[in-house]
């Protein structure tokens, strides 16, 4: 491995770790207090400020459950068989990564399950980064700061992530799907055309604060 593949290769863990995390469902507080490295370096390491070092990138790999060769973006191809499109699951959520590229904006896929409950407001976290969300299916109740906003199909959020955040299906009877597009160092989706005229001047719905609480 020469030293542009070491640097490429360190690059990219950062975001490697970030979607490892989160797949756990675990803050960068939880993290920190389970393994004794500070919630900054934590979020240093994840948005490519800085480079793990070797002990932080073997405590990571056993806190998350993850191969070392996953985190480097080395681990051999998965054995021959029946070809699936079936994203993995986490816990109570399944995840599509769309994107596999080293820096820039990074795309996933999220499907919650239908619940039978009346769900309680969600857990909030905040990170590093900007974050543009669309609804594919169903309801998402998402918790933005002390917002309430139940975002339906084709309805879009778009925030930096610094501000705490959370999302659970807001109890449509049915699962939600719902795209994320993340900037890890703030880049943002960009609009090249105008707004859509004709056909009654229709507009994709923006989701906006207050547009519609969570009963």
């Amino acid at each position: 491995m020469t030293g542009g593949d070491v640097a490429d290769t360190l690059a990219a863990m950062g975001t490697r770790l970030r979607a490892a995390r989160e797949q756990r469902g675990v803050t960068l507080t939880g993290v920190s207090c389970a393994t004794g490295i500070s919630p900054s370096t934590l979020s240093r390491i994840e948005t490519g400020r800085r480079k793990p070092t070797l002990e932080v990138v073997l405590q990571l790999s056993k806190e998350y459950g993850v191969s070392l060769d996953e985190l480097a973006g080395t681990a051999p191809p998965p054995a021959a068989g029946p070809r699936t499109s079936a994203p993995q699951r986490y816990d109570d959520k399944a995840v599509l990564p769309l994107t596999r590229y080293v820096g820039g904006l990074h795309a996933h896929k999220h499907v919650l399950p239908a619940v039978e409950e009346p769900p309680t407001r969600p857990r909030q976290v905040s990170h590093d980064g900007y974050e543009w969300l669309c609804v594919l299916y169903g309801r998402l109740w998402l918790a933005l700061g002390d917002q309430d906003l139940v975002l339906t199909a084709g309805e879009v959020a778009e925030f930096d992530t610094r501000t705490p955040h959370g999302v659970v299906n807001a109890g449509s009877g049915g699962p939600v799907e719902y795209l994320i597009m993340f900037g890890p160092q703030g880049e943002r989706l960009r609009l090249r055309t105008p707004p859509a005229v004709g056909r009654g001047n229709r507009q994709p719905n923006r989701a906006q604060a207050g547009r519609e609480a969570h009963p």
